[in-house]
Protein backbone atom coordinates (compact mmCIF):
# COMPACT_ATOMS: atom_id res chain seq x y z
CA UNK A 1 0.00 0.00 0.00
CA UNK A 2 2.63 2.55 -1.06
CA UNK A 3 -0.12 5.11 -1.84
CA UNK A 4 -1.70 4.88 1.61
CA UNK A 5 -1.21 7.94 3.83
CA UNK A 6 0.17 6.29 6.95
CA UNK A 7 0.98 9.57 8.68
CA UNK A 8 -2.57 10.90 8.42
CA UNK A 9 -4.04 7.57 9.53
CA UNK A 10 -1.68 7.18 12.48
CA UNK A 11 -2.10 10.78 13.63
CA UNK A 12 -5.87 10.37 13.68
CA UNK A 13 -5.63 7.08 15.60
CA UNK A 14 -3.06 8.56 17.98
CA UNK A 15 -5.21 11.62 18.72
CA UNK A 16 -8.33 9.53 19.33
CA UNK A 17 -6.53 6.97 21.48
CA UNK A 18 -4.83 9.56 23.72
CA UNK A 19 -8.13 11.41 24.05
CA UNK A 20 -9.84 8.17 25.15
CA UNK A 21 -7.33 7.43 27.91
CA UNK A 22 -8.14 8.24 31.50
CA UNK A 23 -5.66 7.47 34.29
CA UNK A 24 -3.52 5.55 31.73
CA UNK A 25 -2.76 8.91 30.08
CA UNK A 26 -0.39 9.80 32.91
CA UNK A 27 1.86 6.83 32.15
CA UNK A 28 2.73 8.41 28.80
CA UNK A 29 5.67 10.81 28.42
CA UNK A 30 4.58 14.43 28.63
CA UNK A 31 5.84 15.18 25.13
CA UNK A 32 3.61 12.40 23.77
CA UNK A 33 0.52 13.91 25.40
CA UNK A 34 1.40 17.41 24.23
CA UNK A 35 2.10 16.32 20.65
CA UNK A 36 -0.81 13.84 20.44
CA UNK A 37 1.63 11.44 18.78
CA UNK A 38 2.10 7.85 19.98
CA UNK A 39 4.74 7.19 17.37
CA UNK A 40 8.48 7.68 17.06
CA UNK A 41 10.67 9.27 14.41
CA UNK A 42 10.41 7.33 11.18
CA UNK A 43 12.99 4.71 10.29
CA UNK A 44 15.56 5.56 7.66
CA UNK A 45 16.05 3.35 4.61
CA UNK A 46 19.38 2.37 6.14
CA UNK A 47 17.69 1.18 9.36
CA UNK A 48 15.13 -0.85 7.42
CA UNK A 49 17.81 -2.35 5.19
CA UNK A 50 19.87 -3.26 8.24
CA UNK A 51 16.88 -5.08 9.78
CA UNK A 52 16.27 -6.93 6.51
CA UNK A 53 19.90 -7.97 6.33
CA UNK A 54 19.82 -9.18 9.92
CA UNK A 55 16.58 -11.12 9.39
CA UNK A 56 17.55 -12.22 5.83
CA UNK A 57 14.22 -11.15 4.33
CA UNK A 58 12.63 -8.30 2.40
CA UNK A 59 9.94 -6.80 4.63
CA UNK A 60 6.47 -6.34 3.09
CA UNK A 61 5.73 -2.98 1.41
CA UNK A 62 2.94 -1.73 3.70
CA UNK A 63 4.98 -2.52 6.80
CA UNK A 64 8.04 -0.79 5.34
CA UNK A 65 5.94 2.31 4.65
CA UNK A 66 4.61 2.24 8.22
CA UNK A 67 8.15 2.07 9.62
CA UNK A 68 9.20 5.08 7.53
CA UNK A 69 6.51 7.11 9.28
CA UNK A 70 7.08 5.69 12.77
CA UNK A 71 9.85 3.30 13.77
CA UNK A 72 7.70 1.48 16.33
CA UNK A 73 4.47 2.53 18.02
CA UNK A 74 3.27 2.89 21.60
CA UNK A 75 -0.27 1.46 21.59
CA UNK A 76 -3.02 0.37 19.21
CA UNK A 77 -5.67 -1.29 21.41
CA UNK A 78 -5.79 -2.40 25.07
CA UNK A 79 -4.31 -5.72 23.93
CA UNK A 80 -1.16 -4.41 22.21
CA UNK A 81 0.87 -1.75 23.99
CA UNK A 82 3.89 -1.50 21.71
CA UNK A 83 5.01 -2.29 18.18
CA UNK A 84 8.71 -3.01 17.79
CA UNK A 85 11.24 -0.78 16.09
CA UNK A 86 13.45 -2.14 13.32
CA UNK A 87 16.12 -2.92 15.91
CA UNK A 88 13.73 -5.03 18.00
CA UNK A 89 12.14 -7.20 15.31
CA UNK A 90 12.76 -10.90 15.79
CA UNK A 91 11.54 -14.31 14.67
CA UNK A 92 8.75 -15.46 16.97
CA UNK A 93 10.24 -18.84 18.06
CA UNK A 94 13.53 -17.26 19.13
CA UNK A 95 11.74 -15.45 21.97
CA UNK A 96 8.59 -17.49 22.42
CA UNK A 97 9.20 -21.17 21.66
CA UNK A 98 7.53 -22.14 24.95
CA UNK A 99 4.43 -20.15 23.94
CA UNK A 100 4.35 -21.98 20.58
CA UNK A 101 4.74 -25.39 22.22
CA UNK A 102 2.05 -24.73 24.81
CA UNK A 103 -0.35 -23.33 22.22
CA UNK A 104 0.09 -26.29 19.87
CA UNK A 105 -0.34 -28.77 22.72
CA UNK A 106 -3.54 -27.10 23.87
CA UNK A 107 -4.81 -26.66 20.32
CA UNK A 108 -4.38 -30.32 19.44
CA UNK A 109 -5.83 -31.50 22.73
CA UNK A 110 -8.92 -29.33 22.24
CA UNK A 111 -9.52 -29.84 18.52
CA UNK A 112 -7.96 -33.08 17.33
CA UNK A 113 -7.65 -36.65 18.51
CA UNK A 114 -5.77 -39.27 16.55
CA UNK A 115 -6.39 -42.85 17.68
CA UNK A 116 -3.41 -45.15 17.13
CA UNK A 117 -3.60 -48.84 16.25
CA UNK A 118 -3.38 -49.92 19.88
CA UNK A 119 -6.22 -47.64 20.90
CA UNK A 120 -4.13 -44.93 22.55
CA UNK A 121 -4.36 -41.28 21.54
CA UNK A 122 -1.53 -39.53 19.69
CA UNK A 123 -1.91 -35.75 19.59
CA UNK A 124 1.45 -34.98 18.01
CA UNK A 125 0.15 -35.03 14.43
CA UNK A 126 -0.28 -31.54 12.94
CA UNK A 127 -3.70 -31.38 11.26
CA UNK A 128 -4.11 -30.55 7.57
CA UNK A 129 -5.84 -27.24 6.81
CA UNK A 130 -7.02 -26.86 3.21
CA UNK A 131 -6.59 -23.70 1.14
CA UNK A 132 -10.37 -23.21 1.17
CA UNK A 133 -10.34 -23.23 4.98
CA UNK A 134 -7.17 -21.22 5.40
CA UNK A 135 -7.46 -18.49 2.78
CA UNK A 136 -10.72 -17.06 4.06
CA UNK A 137 -10.44 -13.56 5.45
CA UNK A 138 -12.93 -11.19 7.03
CA UNK A 139 -16.08 -11.96 8.95
CA UNK A 140 -16.45 -15.50 7.57
CA UNK A 141 -12.96 -16.55 8.68
CA UNK A 142 -12.65 -19.39 11.18
CA UNK A 143 -9.57 -18.33 13.14
CA UNK A 144 -9.11 -21.88 14.45
CA UNK A 145 -8.17 -23.03 10.92
CA UNK A 146 -4.55 -22.18 11.56
CA UNK A 147 -1.58 -23.84 9.92
CA UNK A 148 0.36 -24.57 13.07
CA UNK A 149 3.62 -25.21 11.21
CA UNK A 150 3.74 -21.50 10.30
CA UNK A 151 4.28 -20.60 13.96
CA UNK A 152 7.93 -21.61 13.57
CA UNK A 153 8.56 -19.06 10.83
CA UNK A 154 6.47 -15.97 11.67
CA UNK A 155 8.07 -12.61 12.47
CA UNK A 156 7.26 -10.91 15.77
CA UNK A 157 6.56 -7.21 15.20
CA UNK A 158 5.13 -6.25 18.59
CA UNK A 159 5.66 -6.76 22.27
CA UNK A 160 3.44 -9.37 23.89
CA UNK A 161 0.46 -7.49 25.28
CA UNK A 162 -2.54 -9.10 26.97
CA UNK A 163 -1.31 -12.58 25.97
CA UNK A 164 -1.52 -11.27 22.41
CA UNK A 165 0.97 -10.28 19.72
CA UNK A 166 1.22 -9.08 16.10
CA UNK A 167 2.98 -11.42 13.69
CA UNK A 168 3.87 -11.37 9.99
CA UNK A 169 3.88 -14.63 8.02
CA UNK A 170 6.49 -14.95 5.23
CA UNK A 171 5.00 -18.29 4.15
CA UNK A 172 2.05 -16.45 2.59
CA UNK A 173 3.05 -13.59 0.26
CA UNK A 174 0.74 -12.09 -2.35
CA UNK A 175 1.62 -10.70 -5.78
CA UNK A 176 2.29 -7.24 -4.29
CA UNK A 177 4.87 -8.66 -1.89
CA UNK A 178 2.59 -8.33 1.15
CA UNK A 179 2.96 -10.93 3.89
CA UNK A 180 -0.04 -12.35 5.68
CA UNK A 181 -0.50 -10.63 9.08
CA UNK A 182 -1.76 -12.24 12.31
CA UNK A 183 -3.30 -11.07 15.54
CA UNK A 184 -2.32 -14.08 17.66
CA UNK A 185 -3.54 -14.50 21.24
CA UNK A 186 -3.73 -17.22 23.87
CA UNK A 187 -7.43 -16.52 24.33
CA UNK A 188 -8.24 -17.13 20.65
CA UNK A 189 -8.63 -20.66 19.22
CA UNK A 190 -6.10 -19.66 16.55
CA UNK A 191 -5.21 -16.31 14.96
CA UNK A 192 -7.14 -13.53 13.27
CA UNK A 193 -5.43 -13.44 9.86
CA UNK A 194 -5.27 -10.66 7.26
CA UNK A 195 -3.82 -10.48 3.74
CA UNK A 196 -1.40 -7.70 4.78
CA UNK A 197 -0.11 -5.57 7.62
CA UNK A 198 -2.10 -2.65 6.19
CA UNK A 199 -5.37 -4.61 6.39
CA UNK A 200 -4.61 -5.78 9.92
CA UNK A 201 -4.03 -2.20 11.06
CA UNK A 202 -7.27 -1.08 9.43
CA UNK A 203 -9.12 -3.82 11.32
CA UNK A 204 -7.35 -2.99 14.57
CA UNK A 205 -8.35 0.64 14.23
CA UNK A 206 -11.99 -0.43 13.86
CA UNK A 207 -11.57 -2.69 16.90
CA UNK A 208 -10.21 0.28 18.86
CA UNK A 209 -13.23 2.41 17.88
CA UNK A 210 -15.65 -0.32 18.92
CA UNK A 211 -13.89 -0.85 22.26
CA UNK A 212 -13.91 2.89 22.89
CA UNK A 213 -17.66 3.05 22.30
CA UNK A 214 -18.26 0.16 24.68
Amino acid sequence: MSTFNWESFLRQWSHELIESLQEERYRLPQEVIESNWLGYPGATEEQINHAETRLKVKLPPSYREFLKVSNGWRQTTPFIERLWSTEELEWFPLRHQAWIDNFISGYLTTNYRNITANGSEDRRIIPFVSDAEYFTYGETQDCSKLRLEYLQTVLEISQEGDSAIYLLNPQVINTEGEWEAWFFANWLPGADRYPSFYEMMQAEYINFLELREN
